[in-house]
């Protein structure tokens, strides 16, 4: 496993907005952006992307959660796969618990 230091300089790293618009094609909405939500089929764009709270939300769905969990129901990755992805993706060197 990865030590919580390393966790959390992968965590302080990522944005969330430039996470999903990886992904997806996100439109300015005020302070936070929209898309289509990946997880439901929907006509209009019900999900809201907070870069002010580092979170997302979908409201036709009720999908939520950050950047970390966005990638790993997305890319059905667990958790240590999507830590690794970020920080690759982030060039952040991970240290693992002996």
């Amino acid at each position: 496993m990865f030590t919580d230091e390393s966790i959390e300089n992968v965590k302080a790293r990522i944005e969330i907005v430039d996470v999903i618009s990886s992904y997806l094609e996100l439109k300015k909405s005020g302070a936070n952006f929209k898309a289509r939500c990946p997880f439901h089929d929907e006509k209009s764009a019900s999900f809201v992307i907070s870069p002010t709270k580092q979170i997302y939300h979908c409201f036709g769905c009720s999908a939520g959660g950050d950047a970390i969990k966005f990638i790993m129901e997305y890319e059905k990755l667990n958790y240590a796969e999507t830590i690794e992805k970020l920080a690759n993706d982030y060039n952040v060197q991970l240290d693992y618990t002996k």
